[in-house]
């Protein structure tokens, strides 16, 4: 199973969202919290090109914030690209 990393912080809902997603289909994920680490802060931009929270990786792949993984989940994709 490719593994799955949330950049999150403390205080974002849409974090909070994506995260109750990943637990309700019981999935197990690396959370990273940018507004402890400047330094992650600044990979996560890096990596996703984005300043935003939250920012979902599964494996190498960006998946994007809430939206893009909730809308992966409805399609039916989600569970294909955590194969």
């Amino acid at each position: 199973m490719n593994k799955i990393i949330i950049y999150s912080t403390q205080l974002c809902p849409y974090c909070n969202a994506a995260k109750q997603l990943l637990n309700s289909k019981g999935l197990k994920y690396e959370e990273i919290r940018v507004d402890l680490d400047r330094q992650e802060r600044a990979i996560m931009m890096q990596r996703s090109g984005r300043t935003s929270v939250p920012q979902i990786f599964i494996g190498e792949k960006h998946i994007g914030g809430f939206d893009d993984l909730n809308a992966l989940n409805r399609s039916g994709k989600l569970d294909q690209l955590l194969k």
